[in-house]
């Protein structure tokens, strides 16, 4: 059995995932360095190896902490709930964590982009079996005429796309719209968005 971390280990392994998050969500997997962690950190960096025995560890454990947040809002989506509002909750929840989480988002999609190297097994297969599950409830909505017909894959995938843009692409919607704070605005755009799309 693993001997338990004490407080002080617990917080320097806590400084070091907050760390990576901060320097992989800037310079992706590639362009990051165990160095530019432990400096961030303001450990050695061999004091940081015994945490971590190197910056894969450091990404993966960033990864798997972030896919259980990550797939939260999909499984709270409820079967039994009104469709429309249940589409529209994971819309606001998915918006809401790109305005609080944009490094955890940059993160994610730059592992995404890069082909998903780290995370194509066990985390990959978590992902894809509450796609798969919420794909079968909202055909079925569709099937009962309570939502119009849509695409269920396409529709999740375009609930991705248009929420965490705003975290992923951040200089950019700033550098267009100015230092106003873009989420009010956009969680009105997108719930008008989707509810005309679904409505039967």
């Amino acid at each position: 059995m693993k001997k338990p971390l004490s407080r002080i280990q617990s917080k320097n392994r806590k400084a070091i995932l907050n760390a990576g998050l901060e320097v992989f969500s800037q310079h992706g997997f590639r362009g990051s360095t165990l160095e530019q962690i432990a400096q961030t950190t303001g450990m050695s960096k061999p004091n940081l190896l015994y945490y971590f025995p190197s910056k894969e560890a450091i990404h993966v454990a960033l990864l798997t902490e972030l896919m259980d947040i990550w797939l939260a809002p999909l499984i709270e989506m409820d079967p039994e709930g009104e469709p429309i509002d249940e589409i529209l909750k994971y819309v606001r929840r998915k918006l809401k964590m790109s305005r609080d989480m944009p490094r955890e988002s940059r993160l994610f999609a730059n592992e995404v982009m890069q082909g998903a190297p780290r995370m194509e097994g066990e985390l990959m297969g978590d992902l894809k079996k509450q796609f798969v599950e919420k794909s079968i409830v909202i055909q079925g909505w569709i099937d009962s005429g309570r939502i119009a017909k849509v695409h269920p894959h396409h529709l999740i995938f375009s609930i991705w796309a248009l929420t965490q843009h705003y975290a992923d692409f951040d200089a950019q919607v700033h550098f267009m719209i100015g230092a106003d704070d873009p989420y009010p605005e956009a969680e009105a755009f997108l719930e008008q968005l989707f509810t005309k799309t679904l409505a039967p």
